[in-house]
């Protein structure tokens, strides 16, 4: 259900690409592009790890019987979650006003907008993290992944058919209003079904530990959203707007790819905190054998098919993306080859090892942005594929040794069933 759904809003998504690059045209559309990996990237990461946390912490507390405290979790994480949110959109805004000149005339209106949609993007990927904890799977990723893209592309149809100019702010708008209406549905919907399985009572709080412990994660957060996004940021800065168009058009195909590791992962990373509180540890080794083999068979499946009809896909957002196609050719290779390295990284944000998970990814991120700083300028948009496949690669093997060694649990797919 969970990679139905992504498979659907993936497609929402990139029709709603397809129709920013036409209308807009590439500069602009670049422009856009540049500025939502920014929202995006920071906007999934206010949280500060305590949606992830929620999937570690509140199912753990339901399975030992301690509701006190996973009602003080959702409430505590709520609170934070949109206190971040709002002060860093808010310093963002003093920012922009003080200083205008760090921005170029371009991108300041952009700008303005994302900064409405960050806090947005922040509660809504908190509710996702609770109704996960829950497994309500569908009500945590269909608001935000196929509810909000379908509104963004009401919304862009009605702007342009009003009258609206075809530039970056407007498109940002279309996001804003999207996020709001998904946000707020999915807010009412998940209080209302908390209501029903966890009963009004008192709120138990153990700051130290959650934050002790989503901090981390937030790091890691922080550092997959920069991981996912480098390439984009590396070629802004290096070439021109229409290349870091044409070059996000490929990795928006890609996403469809990416979608499967999140589908499996989405089932299936509360169950092992839930696993760990019950010391079933059989089932935790039948968890990593499952979702290691379930993920890189549907990644190379996927990959392949995405190959098979890349062509047609990026000539839907114009002529001249031929030379698109080696490109998503190298990023789907990267995720085909870190998807036979098994769920490393869920193991360390589920049962430990939060702070070496992010020491990995924030290294693996410096070198995927060094790689791109290297290869960029002799390469082009392919250097920077080629770097981030590399990194995504490597990291995926250092995070499968690490949980290895600290859980005991072999989550590569050719060792997912030797578990000690």
């Amino acid at each position: 259900m969970v990679f139905a759904i992504r498979v659907g809003s993936a497609g929402f998504a990139y029709g709603a690409q397809v129709l920013a690059a036409r209308l807009m045209g590439w500069d602009a559309y670049g422009i856009f592009a540049s500025v939502w990996v920014w929202t995006a990237m920071l906007g999934h990461t206010l949280t500060l790890g305590l949606s992830q946390g929620a999937c570690r912490f509140v199912p753990g507390d339901q399975a030992q019987g301690d509701l006190d405290l996973a009602r003080g979790y959702i409430r505590a994480g709520a609170l934070v979650t949109g206190g971040a949110a709002l002060a860093i959109a808010g310093l963002g805004a003093a920012l922009l006003m003080l200083e205008p000149d760090l921005f170029a005339p371009a991108y300041r209106a952009p700008i303005a907008v994302a900064l409405c949609v960050m806090p947005l993007f922040a509660l809504q990927d908190y509710l996702e993290g609770v109704a996960r904890s829950q497994n309500w799977v569908g009500l945590a990723i269909a608001p935000p992944y196929l509810l909000r893209q379908t509104l963004m592309m009401a919304c862009m149809v009605a702007a342009i058919l009003l009258g609206a100019p075809p530039r970056a702010e407007v498109a940002m708008g279309c996001m804003l209003i999207a996020a709001a209406l998904a946000t707020a549905l999915q807010a009412a919907l998940l209080a209302a079904r908390l209501r029903r399985a966890m009963p009004a009572g008192p709120h138990r709080y153990r700051w130290r530990t959650w934050l002790g412990t989503s901090l981390p994660i937030a790091a890691i957060d922080l550092a997959n959203a920069g991981f996912t996004f480098v390439d984009v940021i590396v070629l802004g800065a290096l070439v021109s707007p229409a290349e870091v168009g044409i070059y996000f058009a490929a990795t928006r195909i890609q996403q469809f790819v990416v979608f499967v590791h999140y589908a499996v992962s989405a089932a299936t990373l509360q169950r092992y905190s839930a696993a760990r509180a019950q010391a079933n540890r059989f089932l935790l080794a039948e968890l990593v054998r499952r979702q290691g083999r379930m993920t890189a068979a549907a990644t190379l499946v996927v990959g392949g098919a995405i190959l098979a009809v890349s062509p047609l896909l990026l000539a839907m957002f114009g002529p001249g993306l031929g030379d698109s196609v080696p490109i998503l050719c190298v990023l789907i290779a990267g995720s085909v080859g870190a998807s036979l390295f098994g769920p490393g990284e869920d193991l360390l944000t589920m049962l430990g090892g939060e702070r070496l998970c992010a020491g990995i990814t924030v290294g693996s991120l410096v070198a995927a942005a060094g790689l791109c700083l290297a290869l960029v300028p002799a390469f082009g948009t392919l250097g920077a594929a080629v770097a981030v496949a590399l990194a995504t690669v490597g990291r995926a093997g250092l995070l499968a040794r690490a949980a290895g060694r600290i859980h005991g649990l072999p989550t590569p797919v050719w060792a997912a069933g030797m578990a000690r």
